[in-house]
């Protein structure tokens, strides 16, 4: 059986967020089967449930967040992806703040967090939401795609008439089938550009974006004096992202997804459209082994053998 999971115990972290640049506690608890990811406003009297839902979500503009009785949690996406890549269903994340911490712009450190709590199997078994046919969502020269897919596959690329980005592979595809999301996609972090980190700031936003959390660069070159993570850092970074907003529909996917030019909002939309499509898709699980598709069993494969 490939059995949901959760955390062990409980963890807890400090940072600022990226767009006020206040900054924000954020605990970690585990959750019971069944519950899903669900964000707590601590700060808020009483405090406020945000489960994640992509009928929820708002904020695409800049990051992915979940809004809910007029208040929200931004950022979102970091978190989730690291939660998607490490197999945890089930999870309370009490936040005193509205949005996550940025940490160092990548979900690695969510990564560190989640494996320093510990990651426990549950007594029962995950739930899949399986693509049974394509589905597709154009927004003039972007699109994104879910096709049925006995795995998880990502493919991306993006289009950027940088030279700092130009440089660098554009075009990237992940099949967790073969590849590790803690190795392959992690560390990649988020980038932007020094004038529109300016422009940003005057209309009151990245206030806590700065050279530790993300990439930046001027019109040339890459400012971070270490330099890129991965040779192709800017389009994984666009799967990091890919993989934290699918996520919102409460189940790891068995999709192969393919994207150009997309973001957090395409992300979301593709979501809509698959789940307003009946035919569309199906929740599976995998009681025995012998039922589970190669690719599944190696993305999920039982710890430690997964890291």
């Amino acid at each position: 059986m490939i059995r949901q999971r959760t955390l062990k115990s409980v963890v807890k972290a400090t940072g600022v967020g990226l767009h006020g640049g206040r900054k924000v506690t954020l605990v970690l608890r585990p959750a019971a089967p069944d519950t899903g990811v669900v964000f707590h406003r601590v700060d808020l009297d009483p405090p406020l449930a945000l489960p994640a839902d992509p009928y929820a979500v708002c904020d695409t503009r800049m990051c992915s967040g979940l809004e809910k009785d007029g208040h929200k949690v931004g950022t979102v996406e970091h978190l989730m992806s690291a939660l998607a890549g490490l197999g945890i269903d089930n999870l309370h994340v009490d936040v005193d703040a509205p949005e996550m911490p940025i940490l160092d712009g990548s979900s690695a450190p969510f990564v560190f967090l989640l494996q320093s709590a510990g990651i426990e199997e549950q007594p029962a078994a995950k739930k899949f939401l399986r693509v049974r046919k394509t589905v597709e969502y154009i927004e003039g020269d972007k699109w994104v795609r879910l096709e049925p897919y006995d795995g998880f596959r990502l493919s991306f690329s993006i289009v950027f008439n940088h030279p700092a980005i130009d440089s660098t592979s554009t075009q990237v595809t992940i099949d967790f089938a073969e590849q590790s999301y803690v190795r392959d996609v992690a560390r990649a972090r988020t980038f932007g550009f020094m004038q529109d980190v300016e422009f940003m700031r005057a209309n009151g936003l990245a206030l806590g974006g700065s050279l530790e959390n993300a990439i930046v660069m001027d019109e040339y070159r890459v400012l971070n004096a270490e330099g890129l993570r991965y040779a192709d850092e800017f389009v994984k970074h666009k799967v990091l992202d890919a993989i934290g907003d699918l996520y919102l529909c409460g189940h790891p996917l068995l999709a192969a997804y393919s994207a150009h030019k997309a973001g957090h909002a395409l992300n979301n939309q593709i979501l809509r459209v698959l789940l307003e499509d009946r035919e569309a898709w199906e929740i599976v699980s995998f009681d025995q082994s012998a039922a589970t598709p190669p690719a599944v069993a190696h993305q999920f494969a039982p710890f430690p053998a997964f890291a």
